[in-house]
């Protein structure tokens, strides 16, 4: 059942969707499964324990905003020049 509920949350637009996502790019789809289902539990766990907790999604940009722009922009740059082009960058008027 757990299994089932992580690999539904893997389909979302939510925090967990995108944590699956961004798991079976790197580990496969079944252990990106198992993780969701652990943070699943996690959650279940923390609302279960304490009564006033609320559940507050984070949302699918969340890694995007942890990220820092440098960092993004490097890689971009980087992902570009593996596929043949040369990149000159410009500021933006």
């Amino acid at each position: 059942m757990l299994g089932n509920a992580a690999a539904s949350a893997g389909r979302t637009d939510t925090f967990l969707g995108e944590r699956s996502r961004r798991i079976a790019r790197r580990r496969g789809g079944k252990k990106a499964i198992v993780a969701v289902g652990r943070s699943l539990l996690v959650i279940i766990w923390h609302l279960l324990a304490d009564p006033e907790a609320c559940y507050l999604d984070l949302g699918s940009g969340f890694y995007d905003t942890r990220i820092n722009p440098e960092r993004r922009k490097r890689n971009h740059i980087r992902q570009l020049e593996a596929l043949g082009y040369k990149v000159t960058l410009e500021p933006a008027a």
